[in-house]
C-alpha cells in the first residue's frame, strides 16, 4: 500500500513539475514574478509556449542581428560613405532644400516625429514616415509594400511631387556639375560617372548599414538577467501570451515581415487608404499595411501608417478592444472591396496593470540614438 501511495505521489510530483516547465502561464494571478523570471532566464527554446494562432508567421524573439553590409570591405565602405553624403544632401530635391534626412532624422531614430511627413511646397504626405533602422530586413518596402528593393524605394521619394519633387531626368546631370562628388563616385564605382543607378545603389547600401543598438532586452537574452525589471518580465510574458502581440511582432526584429489590416482603412471616407491593395489589386489586401518593427517603438511616435496615435495608451486601448470594426452600410454589404480586419485581432481584456507591463516591456526595446551627420557636403 505504501509503495502504491509512494508511486502515485511521485507521478503527481512529476506531473506538477512538468506542468510548471511547459505551462502556457495564461493565468497571471497564479504566478509570481520570481517564477516568471526563473523561466524566462532560460534559453528561448525553454520559454513558455507563446499564444500564436494557426496561420500566423512566427519566429521566436531573439537578439539584434547585424546588418548584412560588410563595412570591413573597403569597396563596400566607399559606397556606404557616398550613400551617406547623398542621404543628407538637399540638392537631391528639386528645391535644393529637402534631403532624405528631412523625413528620416538620425536623432529621431530615422523618423521625423510628425503624424505625416511634409515635403515640397509644404505638401503633406498621406502616411507616417517609418524608421529606417534595420530596414535591410524587410522583403517589401513602404507601408504598402510597393517597392521590392531599397534601390527602388530610394528613388520614389526623390521623384514624388509632394516629397522631394526632383526631375529624375535631370538628377544625374545636376550632381555631375558638382565637382566635389566626382572623387566619391570614382572611389565607390571605379569611375567618376554619375548616374541615377549609382545614386540609388549608394543610397540603398547606406540604408542597409543603418542598424539600431543593443537594448536591455538584448542584454537580458545575453544572460544579463538583471537587465529587465520585474514589470518588464511580466510584460514580456504578456506580450507572448495574453496580449497576443507575438502573433505579428515576433522574431529578432519584432516583425513578421507581413501585411495586416488593423481596422484603420477609413473605407469610403475622407482619409481612405487601401494599403497593399493599391499594389496588388487583390480584394483580400484592402487595408493591409506592413508590420513595423517594435525596436525603439517608444521613441518613434506617432504610430500606425497614418500616425493616428501620439501616445501608447491610445494604442494599447485600441488593441485591447480588438481595434475598430468597419461600419457596413446597406449599399456596401456586397462590395468586394469592403475591408475585413485581420483574424489575428481579438479583444484582449487586459487590466490597467497588464497594459502598463506590456508598455514597460516595449521600453526595454529602446536603444540610444545614433548621432550621424555629414559635416561638409561636396562643392
Amino acid at each position: 500500500m505504501n509503495k502504491v501511495f509512494l508511486t502515485l505521489a511521485l507521478i503527481l510530483t512529476a506531473l506538477i513539475i512538468f506542468s510548471f516547465q511547459s505551462a502556457d502561464f495564461n493565468d497571471e494571478d497564479d504566478l509570481s514574478i520570481d517564477s516568471l523570471r526563473k523561466v524566462y532566464s532560460k534559453t528561448t527554446d525553454q520559454w513558455p509556449k507563446p499564444n500564436v494562432d494557426k496561420g500566423a508567421v512566427f519566429q521566436e524573439l531573439g537578439e539584434l542581428p547585424p546588418s548584412p553590409v560588410d563595412l570591413k570591405n573597403d569597396s563596400v565602405k566607399k559606397v556606404v560613405e557616398l550613400g551617406k553624403i547623398l542621404f543628407f544632401d538637399p540638392r537631391l530635391s528639386g528645391s535644393n532644400q529637402i534631403s532624405c534626412s528631412s523625413c528620416h532624422a538620425p536623432d529621431l531614430h530615422w523618423t521625423d516625429g510628425r503624424q505625416v511627413s511634409v515635403g515640397h511646397d509644404h505638401l503633406t504626405n498621406i502616411r507616417n514616415a517609418p524608421s529606417l533602422e534595420n530596414v535591410w530586413f524587410y522583403k517589401r518596402l513602404f507601408w504598402d509594400g510597393r517597392a521590392a528593393s531599397l534601390e527602388e524605394q530610394a528613388e520614389s521619394p526623390v521623384a514624388a511631387h509632394n516629397e522631394m519633387h526632383q526631375d529624375m531626368k535631370a538628377l544625374a546631370k545636376k550632381l555631375s556639375k558638382i565637382k566635389g562628388y566626382q572623387p566619391y563616385f570614382s572611389d565607390a564605382f571605379g569611375s567618376k560617372t554619375i548616374s541615377n543607378k549609382r545614386i540609388f545603389e549608394s543610397l540603398a547600401t547606406f540604408q542597409r548599414s543603418i542598424v539600431s543598438r543593443r537594448t536591455p532586452f538584448d542584454r537580458f537574452l545575453a544572460r544579463d538577467k538583471k537587465a529587465l525589471t520585474d514589470q518588464q518580465i511580466l510584460g514580456l510574458h504578456l506580450f507572448r501570451t495574453k496580449a497576443r502581440c507575438i502573433n505579428c511582432h515576433n522574431g529578432p526584429l519584432f516583425t513578421d515581415n507581413e501585411f495586416h489590416n488593423d481596422g484603420l482603412t477609413y473605407f469610403k471616407r475622407k482619409y481612405e487608404d487601401l494599403g497593399l491593395y493599391n499594389v496588388t489589386k487583390k480584394p483580400e489586401d484592402v487595408g493591409k499595411f506592413k508590420t513595423p518593427s517594435l525596436r525603439n517603438v517608444m521613441k518613434t511616435a506617432p504610430w500606425f501608417h497614418n500616425g493616428l496615435f501620439p501616445d501608447m495608451d491610445g494604442v494599447m486601448n485600441m488593441y485591447n478592444i480588438g481595434m475598430p470594426v468597419q461600419r457596413v452600410r446597406a449599399e456596401q454589404e456586397n462590395d468586394p472591396l469592403l475591408p475585413k480586419n485581420d483574424k489575428l485581432l481579438k479583444g484582449l481584456k487586459l487590466s490597467i496593470a497588464e497594459k502598463d507591463a506590456v508598455v514597460a516591456f516595449l521600453d526595454a526595446l529602446s536603444s540610444p540614438t545614433i548621432l550621424t551627420r555629414v559635416e561638409k557636403l561636396p562643392k
